[in-house]
C-alpha cells in the first residue's frame, strides 16, 4: 500500500507557489508577462499576511 504524504499547510502552499513564481520571473524579460507574475507574487504575499492576521484573531476569539 502506498504511503500518503503529509498534508501541507496553507502557508506552506503559498510559500511554495511564491518560490515557483519568483523562479519563473527570474527567467522572464521585462514586459507584461513579467509584470503579471510580479502582481501574482504580491497577491500571494497579501494572502499570507491576511491569513496570519485572521489566525491571530481566531486564536484570540477561541481563548475567551
Amino acid at each position: 500500500m502506498r504511503k500518503r504524504s503529509e498534508p501541507h499547510t496553507f502557508e506552506q502552499r503559498l510559500d511554495a507557489q511564491r518560490l515557483r513564481l519568483e523562479d519563473q520571473m527570474s527567467c522572464l524579460p521585462d514586459g507584461s508577462e513579467r509584470d503579471a507574475v510580479a502582481t501574482r507574487i504580491e497577491q500571494l504575499q497579501t494572502a499570507a499576511e491576511m491569513h496570519g492576521f485572521l489566525m491571530l484573531r481566531q486564536g484570540a476569539v477561541s481563548s475567551r
